[in-house]
């Protein structure tokens, strides 16, 4: 019945869905005291709740796309993508190394791998949705021709490693929250966050080159620009100093465009089995 719904809905024009996502996301905040609170909360900390506003529209845009994104005809996805500094992609990838893509909850980042996989073979972490109803409508637009899923154990680990080591693409979200062992508290907007330290382990291990990239969306449904850009962060040798450089990195890449960053999203909880970040945060 999901997948029903989502192409039914795949069908209407991006702008109608945007249109419809903004209203739906001022009914969710305006329902939801603890989806308020997180939001504007967040937006706090990193000096930005001038855009509360813009960001409460956004968050409601990023659900109602997602049948278009997931469900509609590749080609009609991508031909709402303009890509912006793609050479910089191509250069690393010619260089033979592999490429480390690193994209926030920004944008429009369902899009991101979609406008990457039609260029050159992708490989994206993955960790499956709780509810189980999901995981056959998401597993199937995601894994799409040249973009593959690897599991968020170790087992996607060794896939992401020898994907980099024949030279191919790989995407993380470095802002998403790790499990236990998997992370270490680094600031994000001042304030200490469980951080991955995956991406930095796999550039120190394979010396690919990083790549930032997000996909802004653009007014009125007119679609995305998907941007490219070096990452810049010196990663110093100790874990919590390269997990706190990533998080600079992608603190940039949100003031941006700080609109279209997913506040809601509980960045800063404390995962199961974890100590809290008073005990080890940098």
């Amino acid at each position: 019945m999901l997948v029903r719904l989502f192409r039914f809905f795949s069908y209407f024009p991006l702008p109608v869905l945007h249109a419809g996502g903004a209203a739906l996301g001022w009914l969710v905040y305006g329902l939801s005291g603890s989806y308020r609170r997180r939001m504007r909360h967040n937006m706090q900390l990193a000096g930005v709740e001038a855009h509360l506003g813009a960001a409460v529209s956004e968050a409601g845009k990023n659900i109602a796309e997602l049948p278009f994104i997931w469900c509609a005809k590749p080609e009609r996805v991508l031909k709402t993508a303009t890509l912006e500094n793609w050479e910089l992609v191509q250069t690393a990838l010619d260089a033979g190394k592999g490429v480390i893509f690193l994209t926030p909850h920004l944008g429009c980042f369902e899009i991101v791998a979609q406008s990457i996989a039609v260029r050159t073979r992708l490989t994206v972490m993955y960790r499956p949705p709780r509810q189980e109803a999901l995981k056959p409508l998401i597993e199937g637009a995601r894994a799409r021709d040249n973009l593959l899923l690897a599991p968020a154990n170790l087992s996607g680990v060794r896939i992401m490693a020898k994907a980099l080591r024949k030279g191919e693409a790989i995407g993380l979200l470095p802002d998403q929250v790790p499990q236990e062992g998997e992370g270490v508290w680094a600031r994000f907007f001042g304030k200490p966050a469980y951080t991955m330290t995956l991406s930095a382990k796999l550039h120190t291990m394979s010396g690919a080159p990083v790549i930032v990239t997000y996909a802004e969306r653009l007014p009125f449904g007119r679609g995305y620009r998907v941007r490219f850009l070096p990452f810049e962060e010196a990663l110093p040798e100790d874990a919590a100093g390269q997990a706190e450089a990533i998080n600079r990195a992608m603190e940039k890449l949100i003031l941006a465009a700080p609109a279209q960053y997913f506040w809601s999203y509980n960045r800063y909880k404390t995962p199961e089995g974890v100590s809290g970040p008073e005990q080890d945060a940098v």
